[in-house]
């Protein structure tokens, strides 16, 4: 095994299954984008529950990671929680003057 399959290996046996999820019972479809998919908006769907919750889970490498959902082509940190923070929990400033959410794998 050459050392690049073997440091991907590593990687993927370090990477965490995450669960993303994001209350929106009126949306018709729902993404995350983020650092650990170079914030594609279209790359990571999100599955309606029947309670209106959206949930997709995604493998992710340890480290500081970023991210948004996409509700309805729109980005936001989560439905309800845009502007300076307003309670959005783990944020961050990002360079387009809104916020991303922010978790640590």
């Amino acid at each position: 095994m050459s050392k690049s399959s073997q440091g991907n290996k590593i990687e993927r046996e370090a990477a965490r299954p995450i669960t993303f999820s994001c209350r929106a019972p009126d949306a018709k479809a729902i993404f995350v984008a983020g650092t650990f998919n170079d914030w594609r908006a279209d790359a990571v769907p999100l599955k309606r529950q029947a309670d209106g919750l959206w949930q997709t889970t995604v493998r992710l490498s340890p480290g500081h990671q970023e991210f948004k959902f996409v509700v309805d082509g729109q980005w936001c940190c989560e439905p309800g929680c845009e502007g300076e923070h307003h309670g959005c929990p783990k944020f961050c400033a990002n360079d387009f003057g809104t916020m991303n959410r922010v978790l640590e794998v």
